[in-house]
Formats: C-alpha cells, structure tokens, sequence
C-alpha cells in the first residue's frame, strides 16, 4: 500500500491539463446519474404509472375513458385505418377501437369547467372584495392546513358574479370559491338551492345528509338589494356535483350543465339573467360521424353566416318584420324551421356567431347558444370565425377550444405555425366500402382586423389572408391523391382495368351519359374542392367571367360596397388558382363562401372559381328593408361532380337556384376576360 507521500507524488505525475478534467468530469457523471434517477430509476412501474403518483392532496386525478361501442368513428378530415366491416353495416357506422393511450390527468386546483372532473366538491364560499382576485389574492375565504388536507384548498370559480349587474362591479369583485377532494372519508355536495333568507331547504333527506348554507348572500352588492342565499347538502342521496359554472343571459346551459332555479338575477330592461349552472358526473360531447355521401351519391351543406348573437336576447335591425324584439331569438326559430325543410347533412357556421361590439361581453355565454339548434338535430357542423368573434374577453384559440368541447363540432384550431386559428381541411367520402374521398372541403381563417404599416394611432381595417396560409393551402392540397372520376361505387370496377402488358397504357371502363365539366370522359383528377372565409378577398369583387353569350357570370345581388380588405395578400394567385386539380390544370378549389357582408348574397365567378355569399341569416345583425334574411344550400350530387346552390330565405322561398359546377352548369363555354 503506498503512502501518503507516494500518493502525492504518484498524483503530480498526472498531467496538469488531465488533473483539470478531474473535476468537471466528476460533475457531469453526479449530474447524469441524478437525472437518470429523477428520469428512469425513479418512475413508477405498472401498465399506468401515472395512477400510482400521490402527493397529498393537490394529486392529479387519473381519468380514463372506456371505448363506448355505440359511437361512430369521429374524424371527417383523417386518413385514418379503419376496423373490418361489420355485416349490415356502413364502413362510418362500425364504431372507433380504443388505441390504449394513457388515460388524462386532472389537477384540483385549477377551475376549468371543460375538465372532466369526476371528484366532488366539500364546501362552496362567496367572498366581495374591492380588489380584483386577478391581481391580488386579498379576499380569499379563511383556510388552515388541516382544513386544506381535508377538504381541499379554496378553488375560484373565475366568473364575477356582479358583473355588468352589481355596484361590486364598479369597483371590484364578487366571487364564488368551492373545495374539491378525493378523500373517502370526507361528505361531498350532491345538491344546491337557492332561497331567500328567511327560508330553508326541506330537510327530508337520509340521517346522514345535511344542509349547509353560504354565509354570504350570493347576490350581494346587486341592486336593489335582495338576499338570497345558496344552501348546499352534503352527503344526500343525489350523485355528487362534479363543476359549478355561471352562465349570462337566457342561452341553454353549457354540455352537462344544469341552470340552478330561479336566476341570481333575473333579467330585466337594463341587466341580463344570471345563473349558477352546476354539474353532476361528466357528460363527453357526442362525436360526430365521418362527412360522408348517400348511397344516391348526395351531400347537402347548409350556409348559416353572421348570426351576431348577443349575451342578451338580441334586438332586431333593419326589418319590416313585425313582431321583431328579440333577435337572437327570431333568429334562432328561423333556422330550426329551415334545418328541418333541408335536412343538410352538415352546417357551416362562416364567422361572426358572436356579435362582439360590446354585447358579447361572456364570449362563453354565447357561445353555449349559437349552434344549438343544429346540434338538437345531432347535425356536424363546422366553424370559422369573422372579424366580430374575438373583439371581447376570449381570443379565438380559447374560443376555438370551447368549438371543440360541443356535440358534433368538426372545428380545429389547425397548425400553430400557420396564422390565424381555424385553418383545417374536412373530407367527404363516399358511402361505400371503399370510403373513397370524394369532396374536399377547406376552411381559412380570415382575421379580424389589422393596422398597416407602423403606426398605432393608425385606422383599423379589415385583416388579410398571409403568406403562410397561401402555403399550408398548397401543402394540404398537394396530399390529396386523384381518383377516378366520376366516382361510381360499383365495388372494385370503378378503379378502371389493370396495366396492360403490350402498350403500358391504363384503360378506363367507358360509361355513358357521364359528363365531366362538358366533357364524355373518365379521368385521374383529385376530387372537387369548396373553401369558407369570412372576410372576402378583392378578387371576389373583381371583373366576373362571361358566359357564352358574353353575359356576365354573377347570380344574386350586391346592395352594399366591397367588404374586403384595401390590403391584398395575394391568397387567390399564390394560393386558391395554384391548387391544380390534376397534372393536367384546372382548379381543384371550385367555389369559395363567404359571410361577412349582410345584404350581399350574389355568386360570381372570377377566373374559373366562384365566389359566394351567404347573405345576412340572422334578425340581430344588419340588413336592408326589403331584402329578407336567408341561408344558403349547396346541394352536391354524382359524387361531388356535380355543386348546385339556392338560398333559403325568411318566408321560405328558394331563390337564385343554379348550378355551379357539373352537368348543367351555367358556366359551360364561360370565357374569361383578359
């Protein structure tokens, strides 16, 4: 064994760069040893690990969801790999197969009404406070450690219950707090009410149920004053309540949500209603179908543009119509009595659902309301958004967010690396075993507004399609493969003849009567394509093609200027006239739709694409004595070749019925001007 001065002497013999080395390499190896502990070591085993992870009570509630064999496959737009057939059924009826991903995680101090909580509630609190709980916690109910390892810590409901109604309103806040649990040993919430100060709830529950009441008057600093106090019932026979929510105005309640009778505040000339919603278990919102055609080779989309709902009930514009006071509501049995005439089979909502400019000041509350008569007839539907939706409290990926939290809802923010939130494809395919994509639907967000140039003080205008979106057009396209068309769904014929050995031609099986843009004739091509935006682009104002007797293409009206933006981001030359339909040319991208100007409800082509407005659908938003509210159909048949369209109007009339694209198109020997 050496000693100690052989140690030293042997340990100067190192070189001195290598002795430098000693130290940080000595680091580097701890360092890499705790991560792989805290990373790999550390984890906790089990098909689930993520179940075995407690720490106290701020642990994360693990969620699973079980396959439900009742429900059809959910993606319209995905190339997903389907299950086997099932006899007697369509290849959209066979239901999803769970892909066995790790179930969610839900933390217990966060209040978001979309989470699907299934722990309850323990104790509920409402505090006033001049200070805004957003800046400054001050006002906060009064806890300790041992009631926070009980029964959970204080969670609030960030919704003020005085606002727009209350004199907390003007200089602060009045709050609802509850707290959430997962301990066995604590008694749960499992009913509210609402009653006046000198009367109690009924009592008449189990031995082990008892009523508690908030010592706050829930309508406090709302005048006149009145106190009504919230009473809730801990360990009752009911299923315990999993959410509280609060909802303005007289809209249905959010998916799952009960309203609490009577209002917090009823509404009245000045304010609108208040309600506590409340939650029991979680509802998930039913998926919709595949977009799909009819065995008859139909699809009928329905054109609902600038509804402009309010928080309020709405108030009618510019109509004769008489009676007409509330808007939103006219509004809404307007559609109802048109989605039952048409029956479409899917419902385009083209931006401004919320009127914004003030009055939809609870985006949320709104939001809840726009699609409900659609979604009552379990009808998919997509969404864009105008230049109105997100002028309030919400952007429009938190919007975008609650879109996909309703039944039936298409909707998807898109990429992040592409600007604006809803740039998404949907695909309509065919009914058949071979679920051939035969329709091509494409949705752009428009924007809302924007400044030019670098300064502030500068005026708004209407924002622009970007570059970006031009491209994402393009690569989207560009994954699109041809088909034959026109489609036939006769098994495996329709894919034409193999190869041929002696000249390496393909072969196309001959049909009759078939016209493909006036020619008789089978051809690889991609499928027909439509396109929503909101705002219009200029060249749908531009200088229309003529017909073959040198009339003008245009169909409708125009009673308004041009709503585009006076800032022109090339979308139409760099995007939508790029989109080519095969290696041949053509325009994969045939009609354009958009919302945004009322009294406007003309189709126009302008260089082979045709531009259509929806026209003004809703009593809510502006419009022009005269000239009625209406809603546009497109109606698709032959497998997609074939693109129809009329408007539906307020006394049921169909107006402006033509086709656009396909046998009998209006458009055959269009020229177009130089």
């Amino acid at each position: 064994m050496l000693s100690s001065r052989s140690q030293k002497t042997a340990f100067s013999k190192v070189p001195i760069a290598l002795r430098r080395l000693i130290v940080p390499f000595s680091v580097l190896v701890c360092f890499s040893f705790l991560l792989t502990f805290l990373f790999y070591l550390h984890r906790p085993r089990g098909l689930q690990p993520i179940q075995n992870i407690r720490f106290g009570w701020q642990a994360w509630d693990a969620v699973s969801y079980a396959p439900q064999p009742d429900r059809p496959a959910s993606n319209g737009s995905g190339d997903t790999v389907k299950p086997p057939p099932t006899q007697g059924k369509h290849w959209w009826e066979i239901p999803e197969v769970s892909d066995g991903t790790i179930p969610q995680t839900l933390p217990l101090d966060i209040w978001d009404p979309l989470l699907p909580h299934k722990t309850g509630l323990t104790e509920l609190a409402i505090e006033s406070c001049i200070f805004s709980p957003v800046t400054m916690e001050f006002c906060n109910p009064y806890s300790s450690p041992a009631a926070d390892a009980s029964k959970g810590k204080w969670v609030r409901v960030e919704r003020d219950l005085n606002w727009k109604t209350g004199l907390w309103y003007l200089v602060g806040s009045c709050n609802l707090y509850y707290r959430r649990t997962r301990r066995l040993n604590v008694p749960l919430i499992t009913d509210l009410v609402l009653l006046p100060a000198d009367i109690c709830p009924n009592t008449t529950s189990t031995e082990d149920a008892t009523w508690h009441r908030v010592a706050r008057s829930i309508r406090n600093g709302v005048w006149p004053t009145q106190s009504d106090f919230l009473w809730y019932e801990l360990g009752g026979q009911k299923d315990i309540i999993t959410e509280i929510d609060v909802l303005w105005g007289e809209g249905p309640a959010w998916l799952g949500f009960e309203k609490l009778q009577p209002a917090i505040v009823e509404r009245n000339s000045k304010v609108d209603s208040v309600w506590l919603t409340y939650r029991r278990g979680v509802t998930p919102a039913q998926k919709a179908p595949p977009l799909h055609f009819h065995d008859d080779g139909t699809f009928t989309i329905l054109q609902i543009a600038d509804l402009h709902y309010s928080v309020s009930i709405g108030k009618c514009r510019d109509t004769d119509r008489e009676p007409c006071v509330e808007g939103d509501m006219i509004t809404a049995d307007f559609l109802a009595r048109v989605l039952d005439a048409e029956r479409p089979d899917m419902v385009v909502f083209s931006g401004d659902q919320l009127n914004g400019q003030g009055t939809s000041w609870d985006s949320k509350s709104v939001i809840a309301k726009f699609a409900q008569q659609v979604i009552d007839r379990q009808i998919p539907w997509a969404a864009i958004f105008g230049n109105h939706d997100d002028e309030t409290d919400l952007n429009r990926l938190s919007e975008m967010r609650l879109y996909q939290a309703m039944p039936y809802c298409l909707a998807s923010p898109g990429p992040s690396t592409v600007d604006g939130v809803g740039n998404y494809v949907l695909k309509v395919r065919s009914g058949d075993p071979s679920a051939t994509h035969l329709l091509t639907l494409y949705f752009v967000d428009s924007g809302g507004y924007a400044r030019t140039g670098y300064n502030p003080f500068a005026k708004l205008q209407y924002d622009w399609i970007k570059p970006s979106q031009s491209e994402w057009l393009l690569q989207e396209s560009a994954k699109i493969r041809p088909i034959e068309r026109p489609f036939t769904p006769d098994g495996a014929s329709d894919l034409g003849h193999p190869w041929t050995r002696d000249t390496g031609m393909r072969r196309f099986s001959k049909k009759e009567g078939v016209v493909l843009h006036g020619r008789k004739e089978r051809t690889l091509a991609k499928p027909n394509a439509m396109m929503w935006f909101h705002i219009p682009l200029q060249e749908s104002f531009a200088d229309p093609d003529m017909d073959a007797n040198w009339n003008p293409l245009v169909i409708g009206q125009q009673l308004e200027d041009s709503g585009a933006s006076t800032h022109n981001g090339n979308f139409f030359e760099d995007g939508i006239l790029l989109a080519a339909e095969s290696d041949a040319g053509g325009h994969e991208i045939k009609v354009v739709g958009h919302g945004h100007d009322h009294i406007t409800d003309k189709c126009a082509r302008v260089k082979g694409v045709w531009f259509c407005f929806g026209g003004g659908g809703s009593f809510s938003g502006y419009g022009k004595v005269g000239f009625d509210r209406r809603l546009r159909v497109y109606k698709i048949s032959d497998y997609g070749e074939t693109i129809r369209t009329y408007k539906h109007t307020e006394h049921d009339k169909i107006i402006d019925d033509v086709i656009l694209v396909g046998k009998g198109a209006i458009d055959v020997g269009a020229h177009i001007p130089s």
